[in-house]
C-alpha cells in the first residue's frame, strides 16, 4: 500500500490531509520560510502517534511534529517532503492535582486554556507567550517558550516536570515525573527546547503556580530608551524582581494604541509596563520604590493601578503588539535574541541603525527584565528585493546581539532561521556534543531533520588538543 492509504487505514480519511491546498496550510509557521509537505496527519492518542511514526519509517520518510504553527523560527517547517504530525487534537487537560500543584495535559492544549481552567481554583500556568491564546503547550515545550512573566517565574523548562516521548523506534518513554528530585540524568530538560528533533511529546506534566493575592501594575513613560533602560537596571539592582517588566518604543506604542486604545501615552520615546505581585503591603512598597526609581531616571509620567480591568487593558496592548503592526505594513519579521541588560540601549540603537540602512520600519517591543529583545521589522514582501533586505537586516541584528555578549534566542528557538548562526556561539566541539546527543535519541534522523544544528555539526574526526 502507499503512504496515504496506510495512514488512512489507521486514522480514517478525515484525519489524513493529502490535498495540495490542505498541505499548503501546513507548509509554514508564522515566520517567513515555507517547505514541502507530503501528507499531514492529526492523531488523537499516543498509540496513534506511535503507529504514524512506524508507518513513516516503513516508507522511508521523516516526521515533522507540529503544534499550532505560531512558531517564528521555521521549527515546524519541513525541509524535504515528509509526514507532518499535527498534535492539536491531543488537547485534553487530563488530570489536575491541586494538592500537588501539577497537571497532566496533552501537547495540543492551548496555553491560555490551561490557566482559564485552573485559575478559579487558585492556580495558573506561568509561561505566557504573546501568542498565549493560540499557541499550544507542546509547541511551548519544543521551543522552551517564555513570555511576559518569565523574568520572575522562568521559561517553560522551569514548569515542566515530565514528558511522555515517542521515539523513532516507536517506544514510549517517560522522562521526569511526579516524584520530586528524581535521580539520574535529567533527560526531561534535554527534551524541553529540542524543537521536535528527539521525538514526539504526547503528554506533558506541568507545574502550576498559586495565583498571587494582589497585584499592582505600573505604566512608566520616558523621553529616551536609555532612561527607560536605566530604570530597569535600577529596579533589579534594588533587589526587586517584578513578575513582569516589558518595554515598548514609540513606534510600537503608537501602533498598539491605535489598535487597542489602551490609554498609552503617544508623546514618549518608550514605556515600561511593570507588574509586581504578592501580599498587599509588600506590593505597595515595591510599586512605590519602582515609581521613585523611574522618576529618578527621567520618567515623564508614572501611573500605578490596582484595577484589574485597567491593568488588563494595558497588558492586552502589550500582547497585541504583533497584531498591531498590520496597520503599518502587510508583512513583518520578528526576531528573538537575548543581550545583557547593560547592553540593551547599545543593541536596540543598533537595530534602528540597521533598519535605516535597509529602508525598513523598525519597532522594538521586548522583555526588558531579562534582556530578551524582539525587534520587529514591518515591510511589504511584494516590493522587489525587500525580502533580501529583511534577511540581511536580521543577520546584522543577530551579529550585533552576539557581539554584545548575547544569545541567539530567548524563547522562539533556533529552527531554520538561526541554524546556520549556531557557530557564532558554539565551537565545533560544542556542536559535535549536541549532535551526538541528538543521535543518541534519533540515530536515523527521523524527527525534524536538519533543524537547530547546522550541517556538519557531527564532526567525527574532531581531536582535542592536549
Amino acid at each position: 500500500m502507499d503512504l496515504v492509504t496506510d495512514l488512512r487505514a489507521l486514522l480514517g480519511p478525515d484525519r489524513v490531509k493529502s490535498h495540495l491546498l490542505e498541505r499548503q496550510v501546513y507548509a509554514k509557521d508564522a515566520g517567513l520560510v515555507k517547505g514541502p509537505v507530503d501528507v499531514v496527519v492529526l492523531p488523537e492518542t499516543t498509540s496513534e502517534v506511535v503507529e504514524v511514526v512506524r508507518i513513516a519509517r516503513r516508507h522511508g520518510l521523516p516526521v515533522i511534529p507540529r503544534g499550532a504553527g505560531t512558531g517564528l523560527a521555521g521549527g515546524a517547517v519541513p525541509i524535504d517532503a515528509g509526514v507532518v504530525v499535527a498534535l492539536t487534537r491531543l488537547n485534553q487537560i487530563e488530570h489536575v492535582d491541586y494538592d500537588s500543584a501539577m497537571a497532566w495535559v496533552g501537547p495540543g492544549v492551548i496555553n491560555q486554556d490551561l490557566s482559564t481552567t485552573t485559575r478559579p481554583h487558585g492556580y495558573h500556568y506561568a509561561p505566557d507567550p504573546s501568542s498565549q491564546s493560540v499557541c499550544t503547550i507542546g509547541g511551548n515545550v519544543a521551543t522552551n517558550a517564555g513570555g511576559l512573566h518569565c523574568v520572575a517565574e522562568g521559561t517553560t523548562l522551569a514548569h515542566v516536570l515530565g514528558v511522555e516521548l515517542v521515539t523513532a523506534e516507536g517506544d514510549v518513554l517517560m522522562l521526569g515525573g511526579e516524584a520530586p528530585d528524581q535521580p539520574g540524568l535529567d533527560l526531561r530538560a534535554v527534551v524541553v527546547g529540542s524543537e521536535g528533533t528527539l521525538g514526539i511529546v504526547t503528554r506533558v506534566l506541568v507545574r502550576l503556580i498559586q495565583n498571587p493575592p494582589t497585584a499592582r501594575t505600573l505604566l512608566l513613560s520616558f523621553g529616551t530608551i536609555a532612561d527607560a533602560a536605566g530604570a530597569v537596571s535600577a529596579t533589579i539592582a534594588a533587589g526587586i524582581i517584578p513578575s513582569a517588566l516589558e518595554m515598548m518604543d514609540q513606534v510600537c506604542v503608537n501602533a498598539v494604541e491605535r489598535f487597542v486604545h489602551a490609554g498609552f501615552p503617544l508623546d514618549c520615546a518608550a514605556v515600561l509596563l511593570v507588574e509586581v505581585t504578592g501580599l498587599e503591603e509588600a506590593v505597595d512598597a515595591e510599586a512605590a520604590t519602582i515609581a521613585d526609581l523611574a522618576s529618578r531616571h527621567g520618567a515623564t509620567d508614572v501611573r500605578v493601578t490596582a484595577d484589574p480591568t485597567e491593568a488588563g487593558l494595558w497588558w492586552k496592548g502589550r500582547k497585541s503588539a504583533f497584531g498591531a503592526v498590520a496597520q503599518m505594513a502587510p508583512d513583518y519579521y520578528l526576531h528573538d535574541t537575548v543581550v545583557p541588560r547593560s547592553k540593551l540601549v547599545e543593541v536596540v540603537t543598533a537595530t534602528y541603525d540597521i533598519a535605516e540602512k535597509y529602508g525598513i520600519t523598525m519597532m522594538n517591543v521586548f522583555h526588558a527584565g531579562d534582556g530578551n529583545l524582539h525587534p520587529l521589522m514591518a515591510f511589504d514582501a511584494e516590493e522587489p528585493g525587500m525580502l533580501d533586505k529583511v534577511h540581511a537586516a536580521g543577520a546584522e541584528i543577530i551579529e550585533a546581539s552576539i557581539a554584545a555578549g548575547g544569545s541567539l534566542s530567548g524563547e522562539h528557538g533556533i529552527g531554520l532561521e538561526k541554524r546556520d548562526y549556531m557557530g557564532l556561539v558554539f565551537s565545533e566541539v560544542d556542536l559535535d556534543a549536541q549532535a551526538r546527543l541528538q543521535e543518541a535519541f534519533d540515530p536515523d534522523a527521523v524527527f525534524n531533520p536538519d533543524k537547530v544544528l547546522p550541517v556538519g555539526s557531527r564532526c567525527i574526526d574532531i581531536t582535542l588538543s592536549a
